[in-house]
């Protein structure tokens, strides 16, 4: 770290001063260093940096080589098109080599020769290549990923359990965690919760009070695989397995992407998953390396504010404190130092330091308030959690704590009703002769009301499969710009009634979930038991075991991603204090 910080105030003022350490007289001819110049110009920066000139030669040596292979990169790749890659490999593979992080390769190849020579030349079996916090694909050429000469990448070892190779467990491959994980997600994101979720869990995207949104379903199908690979991602985090979290991490966030600006803008998720894909970076030590660190924490921030407003006087109306949010800002903060004191930006590192330091001393509980609290059978998270919200107040932090158990348990209750009150309805729809499948469908198409849910069944039983999804009427939703499977769908469920089948694509933002696009079964007074088992039994074996596997990694408590220990945060702390200590605040 102090190197880095050095070198960034170093370069600073060489480019203040149009100083060029690859030209003479600071390099000769033949490449090789002007001793004399450079020791002249660090008896020059040595005072301004309050270092000797001793340290300050070194740093300008290195920032001098660094120039000079550059400018050989640069040749060579107009010459050859070949271009130089900086590599930014595990800590492992650095202690095994002789720490060579660069490699020379033509960009127009497939990424998948890149990874063997890397996976050859530093013995590392599996691994994922990162450039600036995207995942770059094996079977795509590099040029066609955005990767240049002098591109920074980061080679990240993933365990054998998130990628093998191709020919040697193409059996495993449905085994791989991030596959499993995308699977697992992708089938709980597809249901609507139409059927049961005794036996077919579904996931509903709930408000910071615990109350359903109501999302259009491309929508929610994009938000659950995010949330999904975020709650995966924290789950190996705190296995401190980075790697592989980091892994998931930029799964989710390519998943967020392709949520509308709005949503991501009312939700401090995503300004989460920033927080915690610029940890990992810390934590793998590839802050250098991967440029969009600085990007992301300012995303993280202006998410953080819209959210819980300038002041977080939105975030004090919804839940009537401020003091769990907290634990996000300071860790905002301190990552926001540790950059400024990499970029050599020193004053700027201790002002944000300062305001980590305030934080922590207001958000570490008191050990003997918690010993207290878990007398009173209270987890250790609950009242961590409590005294930081009530700011130390043991007996505010106690009735807040016993409220908050209240709140949950009368949530679970009035869930609880809503489901046994929904199979009931169900059951009565099917004593009507309705199969339990489409009874269930049209209920939930219908919000929960019988007498609607019954209407839709009699329209559809009336009306034939072909005559509600005749020709002439799909023509006409697709005029409207529908497309043709939803378009048909829609029809079918209004059976055959074009407004409303444009009033529920408009409803949906023209897209269906999947159980809906099906043709639904044959609805009679004779509806045969096979036809019913259909919406109870449709889930495989597989597919109950990918999704209970995802399951687990989901936290039972909405507030478990506030609930941060702060001793990886303490650490940082120290190890930054100790740095800017060493001397004055001096930015270039």
């Amino acid at each position: 770290m102090a190197e880095q910080n050095l070198q960034a105030k170093l370069k600073n003022l060489l480019k203040q001063e149009k100083v060029q350490l690859w030209n003479p007289p600071f390099t000769q001819e033949d490449d090789q260093p002007s001793a004399v110049h450079l020791q002249e110009l660090a008896q020059h920066y040595a005072p301004l940096l309050g270092l000797s000139a001793e340290e300050v030669g070194g740093a300008l040596e290195s920032i001098r080589a660094q120039a000079v292979a550059r400018g050989k990169g640069n040749r060579t790749f107009r010459e050859t098109s070949v271009a130089t890659l900086e590599l930014l490999l595990p800590r492992e593979a650095k202690k095994g080599s002789k720490t060579k992080t660069h490699l020379e390769t033509r960009l127009d190849v497939p990424l998948q020769q890149l990874v063997d020579r890397i996976a050859e030349d530093f013995s590392l079996k599996h691994i994922k290549l990162i450039l600036n916090g995207r995942t770059l694909q094996p079977d795509r050429r590099l040029d066609e990923q955005g990767v240049k000469n002098h591109s920074k990448v980061m080679v990240l070892k993933v365990s054998d359990a998130e990628q093998v190779s191709r020919e040697e467990d193409e059996q495993k491959s449905q085994s791989q965690s991030l596959q499993r994980t995308q699977k697992g997600f992708q089938i709980l994101s597809e249901r609507d919760g139409s059927e049961d979720p005794e036996t077919t869990p579904f996931l509903e995207i709930a408000d910071q009070k615990g109350n359903p949104l109501k999302i259009p379903q491309d929508e929610k199908k994009a938000l659950i695989l995010a949330m999904g690979f975020h709650e995966k991602g924290r789950s190996l985090m705190k296995r401190r397995q980075f790697d592989s979290a980091l892994c998931h991490l930029l799964q989710a966030d390519q998943h967020f992407s392709r949520c509308g600006s709005a949503m991501l803008g009312s939700v401090d998720n995503y300004a989460v998953l920033q927080l915690d894909i610029v940890w990992c970076y810390r934590a793998l030590e590839a802050l250098s390396c991967l440029e969009d660190g600085r990007s992301r924490l300012q995303r993280a921030e202006d998410c953080f504010l819209r959210c819980y407003g300038e002041q977080q006087q939105r975030l004090l109306m919804i839940k009537g404190n401020t003091g769990r949010e907290e634990v996000l800002f300071l860790r905002l903060y301190l990552l926001q130092s540790l950059l400024s004191f990499l970029e050599g930006n020193d004053r700027q590192a201790r002002v944000l330091l300062a305001k980590v330091e305030d934080l922590y001393g207001r958000l570490v509980p008191d050990s003997e308030k918690m010993d207290q609290l878990l007398v009173l059978g209270f987890s250790e998270r609950e009242a961590r959690l409590g005294l930081r919200a009530c700011g130390g107040d043991l007996q505010a932090a106690a009735v807040l704590i016993s409220n908050r158990r209240q709140e949950r348990e009368d949530q679970q209750q009035k869930e609880r009703q809503r489901r046994r009150t929904r199979m009931e309805d169900v059951s009565r729809l099917v004593e009507l002769g309705f199969s339990r499948t489409d009874a269930a469908r049209a209920l939930h198409r219908a919000q929960g009301d019988v007498d609607k849910a019954s209407a839709i069944l009699l329209d559809s039983s009336q009306t034939s499969p072909q005559d509600a999804v005749c020709p002439e009427k799909v023509e006409q939703l697709l005029y409207l710009g529908f497309q043709r499977a939803p378009a048909e769908a829609a029809l079918r469920l209004s059976g055959g009634d074009v407004q409303s089948a444009t009033q529920l694509l408009l409803d949906n933002q023209g897209v269906l979930s999947p159980d809906l696009l099906s043709p639904p079964s044959t609805s009679s007074s004779s509806s045969s038991p096979s036809s019913e088992e259909a919406g109870t039994s449709s889930t495989s074996p597989e597919d109950s075991q990918l999704v209970n596997e995802v399951l687990e990694d989901i936290s039972r408590h909405e507030e478990d991603y506030l609930d941060l220990t702060l001793e990886d945060e303490s650490q940082l702390i120290s190890t930054l204090k100790t740095y800017l200590d060493r001397g004055p605040a001096r930015s270039v």
